[in-house]
């Protein structure tokens, strides 16, 4: 028989449970040491560089120069210089002494003492020959212009009828053109108590009177009326005075104050029906030279 089996009574623990366990420390973790980067040396700032100098164009005129009072211009045949003003006079004594010659005095027998010069403000000189322009443009280390050397300054670059374009214009140039008034050798001659019409009044003897040229509206000083002015700086070549060019048999240009259109207009103006032993009131000249090279700085 088994044994009655024993039971304890309950015993009913408080308070008594065991501590709580700390919670763990979390581990110390040390920062690692910063990375020092080498400082680099800074970038260089960009520069712009300089806009690029427009190609200059040739300049030929560079290369050459001419005498004083003388424009440089070309031809086919290359650069050459001209006579800026209408040719006036001065004497040159045996001593030395330069004197200006009136430009209404004659020039015959004068023509060793006498040369050319090229200055504005001067009224041009008159009554002078083709062959005694020659002599006193050789005088001053120049020569009378040839044909072509007056036509292409005269014209200039663009090949204009008149210095100044293709049409004429009134009051640019000292003309009248087709108005015949005012004519000094009708006024003078009727002066001098002549009866109108004579044909004497055109002899050479009285177109070569001093005073023509002294009376009013007939020549104005070089370079006063600045439009009649060709591109390369050239004045009055257009009325004014007619201008002898270099030719044996005679030939002046560019018409006169009375004019500029009974044998040609403007540039084209040439007349042939004179010698080159020729003179009266209206003739007169211009010298061209030869340009000279300089070298290049």
């Amino acid at each position: 028989m088994r044994s009655p089996v024993r039971l304890l009574p309950s015993v009913l623990v408080v308070g008594c449970a065991a501590a709580p366990m700390p919670a763990p420390r979390p581990p110390v973790v040390t920062p690692p040491a910063p990375v020092v980067l080498p400082v680099l040396p800074a970038a260089p700032r960009a520069v712009a560089a300089p806009a690029p100098t427009p190609a200059q164009p040739f300049d030929w005129r560079a290369g050459y120069r001419c005498p004083e009072g003388m424009a440089l211009t070309e031809r086919a045949q290359g650069p050459y210089c001209i006579d800026r003003w209408e040719g006036t006079l001065v004497r040159v004594a045996p001593g030395g002494q330069v004197t200006d010659w009136p430009n209404n005095r004659s020039v015959d027998g004068h023509e060793a003492e006498l040369r050319a010069v090229s200055r504005p403000g001067r009224r041009p000189q008159g009554y002078i020959s083709g062959l005694q322009a020659q002599r006193v443009c050789a005088n001053a280390g120049k020569a009378l212009c040839e044909v072509d050397q007056w036509v292409q300054a005269c014209r200039g670059p663009e090949g204009w009828l008149y210095p100044y374009g293709q049409q004429r214009r009134a009051g640019v140039c000292n003309d009248r053109f087709k108005v015949l008034d005012r004519h000094p050798v009708p006024i003078l001659w009727r002066r001098d108590g002549g009866e109108p019409g004579d044909v004497l009044m055109w002899h050479p003897k009285f177109m070569n009177d001093p005073r023509l040229v002294t009376l009013e509206h007939t020549l104005t000083p070089g370079g006063a009326l600045a439009g009649c002015m060709a591109e390369p700086g050239v004045y009055d070549q257009v009325g004014n005075l007619h201008e002898w060019v270099r030719d044996a048999d005679g030939t002046f240009m560019g018409g006169f104050f009375m004019d500029t259109y009974q044998n040609g207009e403007g540039c084209d103006y040439r007349t042939l029906g004179h010698g080159a032993e020729y003179h009266d009131y209206s003739t007169g000249f211009r010298c061209c030279a030869d340009a000279e090279a300089v070298e290049a700085s």
